[in-house]
């Protein structure tokens, strides 16, 4: 009898602690996220989501614990630890990474710039490859390149920025991507486009035919309906529910069900205010 095939591990996270002064933000925090995966961190404000998110990512040391992820740039592609990697190894790692920012992080620069550069740095192609792929991006990212290319950071909507950061992440064809409330401070009509995109992109196999991962933060009931995610809650310093869309959805009482019927709410919020 043939032996089952097990999924292998993206990223997992065991025991992690963290605190701003007297404020304990994680608590004793578990997480495994196999390969292939999507996953919606959420939870009121100011329960960790961006902290975990940025432990997960290397942005920020957790005080105590220990977070595993997939070593991408190796060909038997290992678990390595995360937080005790060399700076060049941990830049290998993250070449196989997208991070689109709640703010985009997008550099002065034209939007055609902000996708080619890291084509140009990390990768052998030419301009005219590059070229195409920063139109391919673009276009994927429901953007006329024609019409954004040359426009500065200043020059773009609160929408555009995001489809650019979204393309940004395209023309990569990361591994793993991670965003961190991607749809906050958008009208309906960008917020479901943006719904679009992040579903797209997970769902597009990567060039060797292996699925992507995905990690996002979120309030947007409305993402979570249309992408379906296996959705992570953190609440007062812990993982309180991690479960299916339809599970969290059905929860009759307690936190969860609090906070879905809240999401609205949190989700409309002014950035300035988070």
């Amino acid at each position: 009898m043939a032996s089952k095939r097990t999924t292998p591990t993206e990223v997992q996270a065991h025991d992690l602690d963290k605190s701003f002064a007297e404020h304990h933000v994680l608590r004793d925090v578990d997480l495994t996220i196999p390969r292939g995966q999507i996953v919606a961190l959420v939870g009121a404000s100011g329960t960790g989501k961006t902290v975990l998110l940025d432990i997960l990512t290397g942005l920020l040391k957790p005080d105590a614990g220990v977070v595993m992820v997939c070593d991408h740039s190796k060909p038997d592609k290992p678990m390595v630890n995360l937080h005790t990697l060399e700076w060049e190894q941990l830049d290998n790692v993250r070449l196989h990474w997208a991070i689109v920012f709640q703010r985009n992080a997008l550099f002065s620069g034209t939007v055609y710039e902000n996708i080619a550069l890291w084509l140009q740095e990390h990768t052998e192609m030419d301009e005219g490859a590059i070229d195409a792929r920063v139109r391919e991006s673009l276009k994927a990212a429901a953007l006329n390149p024609d019409d954004v290319m040359e426009k500065t950071r200043e020059e773009l909507s609160g929408g555009m920025a995001k489809r650019v950061a979204i393309a940004r992440a395209i023309a990569v064809d990361p591994a793993v991507i991670f965003y961190d409330e991607p749809t906050t401070g958008l009208d309906p009509m960008i917020s479901a486009q943006i719904h679009e995109l992040i579903f797209n992109l997970h769902h597009r196999s990567l060039p060797d035919g292996s699925k992507r991962t995905t990690i996002f933060v979120t309030h947007d009931k409305d993402l979570l309906r249309r992408v379906q995610p296996r959705i992570v809650m953190l609440h007062d310093a812990r993982v309180c529910f991690d479960g299916s869309y339809e599970d969290f959805g059905k929860c009759p009482f307690g936190p969860a069900q609090i906070y879905f019927r809240s999401m609205p709410v949190l989700h409309n919020r002014p950035v300035a205010a988070r």
